[in-house]
């Protein structure tokens, strides 16, 4: 089961690896055609009608339109994921069943007579169900199922892929054979389960929207910063077996996360209602209970000040080499909220100051942030850069998004990390990086290039050492990587290095088991070049 989430984790970070460019054009062109900003600053070449603002507009739309379709996004995302070969074929068959499964569900619907055009409901066994009908790619009228219906497409064309990916067809057929043949049945798959998913999803729809509501309730009546709190926690602490996607993605694509109608549509999922509402300009629906704001203040204040306190305790002859590392990590955590290389930094040396203090901690932002009634949205995490795009320039130009609290809570914040890291790591007499002869490895400049050398002969020893730690080429089943992590899955687990070996030789932050044939090594922006190499290296 665990090896299982760890591979969603791993595919479904494919298409939030696009949330980035598309949120950059959203906040830039929502904020520069936002008339209050426009009239407040006097910029005349930004009036309606001018070819700056015209381009704005164009760019607002070339944003809007990714996360309008993250769901068939998920569906290609899981095909590549989990296909154990031919990893197009399979992508391509997900979107062929994707486009069946929603026209299946909008003709059942019509021919059903399930759809009440007075109140755009679905009418099921005498009930009416509002807020789940939405159109997608060109399809009019289906059911709104987020990421959920992509999903479920993915899932289910990929079993199949993965079974009959090398299905031999009598001669006279022989052309439909093998791959070919997985969107054919991937079709009607999706046909007759789209007709299924017409009678069952409305009552998870209902489900989802009834938990959505008791958000929404708890925030209404002042307690909502007692789910942000909670959240925190769990998504922190899910985060050193790589399974926190999992968690948070529902709540802000689904309506698990609340719905809002916004710009005369009904939108699901906090994060979604966020860019809706950046796009249109109408913030009133946006919830300080987002699930978001709180990463902010640790992830751009406090780890970076939890960096600096293990530089102030390194030893003299080792600070430069660890200053190297730690300011790094800390300016990646400042600019742009990744912040795994420094919480791997000390979650292995001492799990109790992880788990103890840093946890609370998070859920604590999270909580303050939802008191001090913060709203802003980010793309997949709180850096300088979203907050910038999504917190001041908002805030600037007339959004009373409250953003001014997150420095103001950041540099609290800044303080406690500082102070609290280092009187943990001296009173433990914890080896963090550089201190007290630390064998923890220290990556050079010299090292980081041959990294990125993928062809050169650093980078192929690397490669080779690391497949070596892997327990050998045989030992090798699959080697993929999200933003922080290499995500290897190996025959057995028992033949891999232990965390040890991979802090000290390979310069690795830190090393994951999952279940016995999951593996996941930690290495920064570092983990995608050299899971390029080691895959070169197997000749993938």
């Amino acid at each position: 089961m665990k090896g299982f989430f760890s591979k969603l984790s791993q595919a479904i970070m494919l298409p939030i690896a696009l949330l980035p460019a598309a949120g950059i054009m959203l906040g830039i062109g929502g904020s520069f055609t936002n008339p209050t900003m426009v009239n407040a600053y006097n910029f005349t070449a930004l009036q309606d009608g001018t070819v700056l603002n015209s381009f704005l507009q164009v760019m607002t739309a070339a944003g809007g339109i990714v996360f309008a379709n993250l769901p068939v996004m998920f569906a290609l995302a899981i095909a590549i994921g989990f296909a154990k070969a031919e990893k197009g074929a399979a992508a391509l068959a997900a979107l062929i069943a994707f486009l069946v499964m929603n026209v299946a569900i909008a003709k059942t619907l019509v021919v059903g007579g399930m759809i009440d055009a007075d109140t755009n409901t679905v009418l099921l066994m005498g009930h009416h169900y509002s807020g789940i009908l939405t159109d997608m790619l060109g399809i009019h009228n289906t059911l709104s199922m987020g990421v959920f219906g992509g999903l479920i497409a993915g899932a289910i064309t990929v079993v199949l892929h993965n079974k009959y990916r090398e299905a031999k067809l009598p001669d006279y057929l022989g052309f439909f054979g093998g791959a070919r043949y997985v969107p054919i049945i991937a079709a009607f798959a999706a046909l007759f389960y789209g007709i299924a998913l017409t009678f069952i999803w409305p009552f998870f729809g209902a489900a989802f929207g009834a938990i959505g509501n008791a958000l929404g309730e708890l925030t209404a009546s002042g307690y909502g910063f007692i789910a942000s709190f909670i959240f925190g926690i769990i998504e922190r602490a899910l985060i050193p077996v790589g399974l926190h996607h999992v968690f948070y993605l529902p709540l802000w694509q689904t309506s698990i996360g609340g719905s809002a109608e916004i710009a005369g549509h009904v939108v699901n999922g906090t994060q979604n209602i966020f860019f809706a509402s950046l796009a249109s300009g109408d913030f009133s629906h946006f919830s300080s209970t987002n699930f978001m704001t709180g990463k902010f203040p640790f992830m751009m204040f406090g780890l970076p000040a939890a960096a600096y306190a293990m530089y102030t305790l390194a030893d003299d002859e080792n600070k430069k080499a660890a200053g190297g590392l730690l300011f790094s990590v800390a300016l990646t955590a400042f600019l742009t909220g990744i912040t795994e290389p420094i919480e791997f930094t000390f979650l292995f040396l001492a799990p109790a100051l992880y788990y103890f203090i840093h946890v609370p901690l998070a859920g604590l932002s999270f909580m303050l942030m939802d008191l001090l009634h913060v709203k802003v949205g980010m793309t997949f995490s709180g850096g300088f850069i979203d907050f910038t795009l999504f917190g001041m320039l908002p805030g600037l130009t007339g959004t009373h998004n409250n953003w001014y609290f997150i420095p103001i809570v950041g540099i609290a914040y800044a303080f406690i990390y500082f102070f609290v890291f280092r009187w943990y790591i001296l009173k433990f007499d914890i080896k963090t990086p550089g201190r007290k002869g630390s064998a923890v490895a220290v990556v050079s400049k010299q090292d980081y290039r041959n990294a990125k050398a993928g062809g050169s002969e650093g980078g192929s020893e690397m490669a080779d050492a690391m497949i070596a730690a892997l327990g050998g080429k045989d030992n090798l089943i699959d080697v993929d990587a999200c933003i922080t992590r290499l995500r290897i899955t190996v025959k057995d687990g028992s033949l891999v290095k232990d965390n040890d070996f991979w802090t000290k030789e390979l310069g690795a932050k830190g090393l994951v088991k999952v279940g016995d044939t999951g593996i996941q090594a930690i290495y920064g922006a570092q983990a995608a070049t050299y899971k390029s190499q080691i895959n070169a290296r197997l000749g993938k």
